[in-house]
């Protein structure tokens, strides 16, 4: 238990109720120090939920607005979004990265599968030269220094 009450803020709709539940679990247990969660179904916000602390010593709370580093969450949304594009017969994890994006090709890149990229086997783990956060939001900045580029390995 902890010394100091967890604080729990936010709105959650009946049925998910064991959301609210485990997230405050976690937060008691100390298993998480601070978080947030949402989930909107058909637009509907279902769970939009906060809660503990922003900083280790437990004196600034988590609120709505915190921020944080989500790190590679996007490999998930990523992953999810191709999967859906094989359901639906659009891409072909077998298949070359060039097959969609020709450019790829270059510098010994063009035998790289779709499914060497979504599981980091690829050779091609982000840029070989340093950028800014204005390069990444450049995507036609960021896609040419990523075609232009060698593997950093043997894919596979």
């Amino acid at each position: 238990m902890s010394e100091h009450p967890i604080p729990l803020g936010g709105s959650c709709s009946a049925r998910f109720d064991s959301v609210r539940e485990l997230l405050a679990a976690k937060l008691e247990s100390g298993e998480d120090l601070g978080a947030s969660f949402a989930v909107n179904i058909d637009g509907e916000m279902v769970v939009d939920l906060w809660g503990g602390w922003a900083d280790e010593a437990r004196t600034v709370p988590w609120t709505e607005n915190t921020i944080t580093n989500v790190f590679s969450t996007t490999k998930t949304m990523t992953a999810l979004a191709a999967l859906v594009l094989v359901d639906r017969g659009e891409l072909d994890l077998d298949a070359n990265v060039a097959a969609y994006w020709p450019e790829f090709a270059a510098r010994g890149k063009a035998g790289i599968k779709v499914r060497q990229l979504l599981s980091h086997t690829s050779g091609v783990s982000g840029w070989d030269q340093p950028v800014t956060i204005d390069d990444v939001y450049d995507f036609d900045k960021s896609t040419a220094m990523l075609a232009a580029q060698a593997p950093w390995w043997e894919p596979g």
